[in-house]
């Protein structure tokens, strides 16, 4: 049970932090409308995400005698889509997507959470790297039952809330000081995180006598 508390956080953590176009709106309301309308913008982008976490598990379990037949091929697949994908974090220059965002007026929460919803929905891509997390971090709720499902899927929701509980109090108390370039070196940081956990899930699938990372 604590493992798959412990994949379910590492893995809503991963999905969250990368510095796209979600999180570059989260700081941008933060720094213009105030910390809550970030924070609101954030749980927007969680639903997505759970959504698409929830289905991608669901639909990989049914499957998941033919995933244990190819475990170690599926392994090297999704360690590689990590590997490709922290690559791409790390080359991304988050400060192309910064735009003025600045609102006259009344603002509502509800506007924030629907807009971030529908804008982290509209990057189905991320089922790939979900696919990826899966396969280097397996996690199996037919089998498992109920309980494992649910640990997992609370963990993935408690990861994700508190990365952007955390983003926005850091973001909002450092606003004076607030670097954009700040933004390259966490990118850079995160993608070489995926990159050293897909390089991982590589060694262990050709090197088994290896430790688990």
């Amino acid at each position: 049970m604590l493992e798959t508390i412990a994949k379910g956080f590492l893995i809503g953590f991963l999905v969250s932090s990368p510095m796209g176009p979600i999180n570059i709106l989260v700081i941008q309301r933060t720094l213009n409308r105030g910390r809550w309308h970030g924070f609101v913008t954030g749980l927007g982008a969680v639903l997505s995400d759970f959504m698409y976490a929830t289905v991608t598990l669901i639909g990989l379990s049914f499957v998941s005698d033919l995933l244990k037949e190819n475990e170690s091929g599926l392994q090297v697949l999704g360690s590689v889509i990590l590997i490709l994908f922290g690559i791409g974090v790390f080359r991304t220059n988050p400060l192309k997507g910064w735009k003025p965002d600045r609102v006259v007026g009344e603002t509502r929460y509800l506007k924030d959470f629907i807009s971030a919803f529908l804008l982290t929905s509209s990057n189905v891509a991320i089922i790939l790297v979900l696919v990826g997390l899966y396969a280097r971090f397996p996690l199996d709720p037919l089998t498992d039952g109920p309980v494992s499902l649910i640990a997992g899927s609370i963990s993935f929701l408690a990861a994700a809330v508190l990365w952007w509980f955390l983003l926005t109090t850091l973001v909002s108390r450092l606003q004076r000081h607030f670097s954009r370039r700040g933004l390259i070196l966490l990118n850079r940081t995160i993608g070489t995180l995926l990159v050293i956990l897909g390089t991982g899930g590589v060694l262990l699938s050709v090197f088994p006598n290896l430790q688990p990372l």
